[in-house]
């Protein structure tokens, strides 16, 4: 299931890059990548926040997931030139704290949103 999920979420984001093209904000195609997933019939969370527990502290530090669908797969959204290994821990992290199996990180800045893809998978330790 999660993975005809991550297909469509795919299929919608690249919806989004056709119409769109590159250069604009993160805000407008997250919110358009939102419109695509609810027409789908996704629940999608925006902007969820996400603390951290260090032992037996909990540390609300404002670190916010960009999306969330169905739930279960954490999705990023960037406009870079190219993906670093900080957008790669950035978004691991983020399914770890919140023990998500799934993670799309998502390029708009690129010619072809196909270059712009890294799926991630949450492996328990």
């Amino acid at each position: 299931m999660s993975n005809q999920i991550t297909e469509n979420i795919i299929g919608a984001a690249i919806e989004v890059h056709k119409t769109l093209g590159p250069g604009l904000l993160e805000s407008a195609y997250q919110n358009c990548l939102i419109y695509e997933l609810n027409s789908l019939g996704y629940t999608v969370s925006k902007e969820i926040s996400l603390p951290i527990v260090y032992k037996k502290m909990k540390l609300d530090h404002g670190y916010r997931i960009d999306l969330l669908v169905e739930n279960s797969i954490v999705i990023e959204i960037k406009t870079v030139e190219k993906f670093t290994d900080v957008h790669f821990a950035q978004i691991l992290t983020y399914m770890k704290l919140g023990n998500y199996p799934l993670g799309l990180l998502l390029n708009f800045n690129t010619k072809l949103l196909k270059n712009g893809i890294k799926r991630f998978i949450n492996t328990p330790q």
